[in-house]
Formats: C-alpha cells, sequence, structure tokens
C-alpha cells in the first residue's frame, strides 16, 4: 500500500520526511499542500492534522504527523536510518530534537521572513537575531561534524535528513556554505546518496510557481 506524504516543495520540514522516505525504496507518493493559499487552515485539512502542519504521512488506515515521527516509522518500515543499536537511536533522536529546536526552527522562520513576506513587511530585527542563533547552531554542527562523514555512526541517518532539511534551499537565510566546510562537504555527501533529489524536484511546489 503507498505511502501518501502532504507536502509542499517550499517546505523544509516536509524535505525532513520526503528524503528519507524517497532513499528507503519504500513505495510512496507526494500530495501538494497549498500552503500559500491557506490550505492547512481549512477545515478539511484540519481534520487530517489538527495542528495545521505539514508534513503528514497516511499509510492506509494510519495518519502520522511531525517530520521525526515520520523518520522514525520510515525506519521502522524498511529498517534502515534508524541507526545500528540502542545507543545510536538515542542519538539520532538527540540530533532530531536540537535540529527541531535550535536549527529548523530558526532557519524556517527566518527564510520565511526574508523571501516570503512583502519586502516592506520584513522586520530587520527579528531576521537578525534569529540570524545570529543560527550562526551558533551552525557552529555547534560545523564542530560535530568536523572529522567525520555523518552525524551518527558509519552511515546516513535520521539525524541527517532531519539537521539537512532547509539547508539545501537556494532562498537566502543567513547561511553560506562556503562559510563552513565541514557542513558543506556532509551536504555534498548527502547530495550523492544514490536517489537523492533536491526538495524543489522532490515535492511539488516551488516559488517560481507563484511567481
Amino acid at each position: 500500500m503507498t505511502i501518501r506524504l502532504y507536502c509542499f516543495g517550499e517546505s523544509g520540514n516536509s524535505y525532513k520526511a520526503a528524503l528519507p522516505l524517497e532513499l528507503s525504496g519504500l513505495d510512496w507518493e507526494p500530495v501538494k499542500v497549498d500552503f500559500f493559499a491557506g490550505a492547512t487552515r481549512s477545515d478539511d485539512y484540519r481534520a487530517l492534522n489538527p495542528m495545521g502542519e505539514v508534513p503528514v504521512m497516511v499509510h492506509g488506515d494510519y495518519t502520522l504527523t511531525q517530520s521525526g515521527a515520520i523518520q522514525d516509522y520510515v525506519s521502522e518500515k524498511s529498517g534502515r536510518f534508524g541507526g545500528g543499536d540502542a545507543r545510536e537511536r538515542r542519538e539520532i533522536l538527540r540530533w532530531v530534537l536540537w535540529d527541531n529546536h535550535k536549527l529548523s526552527s530558526q532557519a524556517g522562520m527566518t527564510r520565511f521572513l526574508m523571501n516570503f513576506l512583502p519586502e516592506e513587511k520584513r522586520p530587520a530585527e527579528v531576521i537578525g537575531f534569529l540570524q545570529g542563533r543560527l550562526k551558533a547552531a551552525y557552529a555547534v554542527l560545523e564542530g560535530h561534524l568536523d572529522g567525520r562523514d555523518w552525524l551518527v555512526g558509519d552511515g546516513p541517518t535520521n539525524a541527517d535528513f532531519s539537521c539537512c532539511g532547509y539547508l539545501f534551499y537556494p532562498e537566502p537565510f543567513g547561511f553560506d556554505r562556503a562559510e563552513w566546510p565541514a557542513i558543506d562537504a556532509w551536504l555534498a555527501r548527502i547530495a550523492a546518496l544514490p536517489g537523492w533529489k533536491h526538495p524543489y524536484d522532490l515535492m511539488p511546489g516551488r516559488p517560481s510557481d507563484r511567481a
């Protein structure tokens, strides 16, 4: 039975679920959510996910939200990306939680404020504050990746897919790969994985569709 992922291309949180689905070999398909037309605020969508967020995974009669939980489900079904033992599984969870609190939440908000709001409504002080917090997060990620290929263990895991979620997007939000050589090399390794796709190629929707 095909896994359906409700998502849209501009969403880094959706990408965190879509990428391991694509690389896992599981049968799945994306379902576009027209976020910018207000789809996540509709009654129909809130019936699917009362949190009003993407991604949402539907597999038969099972519905699951939040990218980290979906990643865990993918690992359960595919046997991939979840770590080789209990210690690695906890370490993956540690990075997924860190990412959601320190990296993706800041990156997603900063990118939205800088690119998807009318220019006159972009709050410069808020953007500057968030970029400062992001710089600290990049430093943590850079330090951990210095001298290693992957965040946890000897191969790609959900820790990598979570933390890279926003870092492949081209829109400016205060991240320059050239400033962070260990992160840059890590992103190149992820992009070299067989079957890897850019978020705008993996999921429906991109800014140019709304131009």
